[in-house]
């Protein structure tokens, strides 16, 4: 059964979800026991550290940089347009909300799972519609290998973008560690589609493909 993304069928993405409970109750058993280990080995698409000044104009702004990402003719010109989408995806007109994702990424970096997911919490209630909270708290519950709630949030960033290459990666990354080598197939191409410079995705297509549908004869 192909993959489907979330949009006006999210139920879809709701029958994915029960099938990943079904197939690996160890996931959700995850978050209740605290003990679940901070992934070290796969590092997920993430902003920059430091992020360019960009115009107000959001959406017409990102409209322009994803035209420009497709057609960037090499990967330092596709990191730089890519690192501008980043610092429009990061904007928010919550002082609050900004402060405790700096707060959020702090924690992270000192292995502070427990305190990121709290301060995530607070900004995805303070401002529900700031798709890189969901993105951020999806990708903390990813390193606790809580993959049900990873999904989850992974929902709400494609159904406010479904250009999140980001989200896409990571969503490929969990199909993959399910052993669902399809479905993950599958998120890394339609990242790719949106990104052709995402870092190591292009191989992973590569060893996917041979892998779901053989090698060409």
């Amino acid at each position: 059964m192909a993959l489907r993304f979330p949009g006006a069928h999210g139920a879809r993405f709701v029958i994915l979800l029960a099938a990943v409970i079904a197939a690996a109750p160890w996931a959700a058993s995850a978050q209740d026991t605290g003990t679940a280990p901070a992934k070290q080995q796969k590092k997920l698409p993430e902003a920059p550290g430091k992020l360019p000044k960009v115009g107000p104009d959001r959406t017409r702004g990102l409209d322009f940089l994803f035209g420009a990402l497709k057609a960037a003719p090499d990967e330092a010109s596709a990191k730089h347009v890519e690192a501008r989408i980043w610092a429009l995806w990061m904007q928010t007109p919550s002082d609050t909300a900004a402060l405790l994702m700096v707060r959020a990424k702090a924690a992270m970096d000192a292995q502070k799972m427990d305190v990121a997911l709290k301060l995530l919490d607070a900004v995805v209630k303070l401002r529900p519609d700031y798709v890189e909270a969901w993105n951020r708290r999806a990708t903390v519950y990813y390193l606790q290998s809580d993959y049900t709630h990873s999904l989850e949030d992974i929902e709400q960033v494609l159904v406010r973008e479904p250009r999140h290459f980001g989200a896409l990666a990571g969503l490929g990354m969990i199909m993959q560690d399910l052993g669902d080598d399809k479905r993950a197939l599958e998120a890394f191409r339609k990242a790719l589609a949106v990104n052709p410079y995402l870092e190591k995705v292009p191989e992973l297509v590569k060893t996917l493909t041979e892998k779901v549908e053989g090698r060409d004869i």
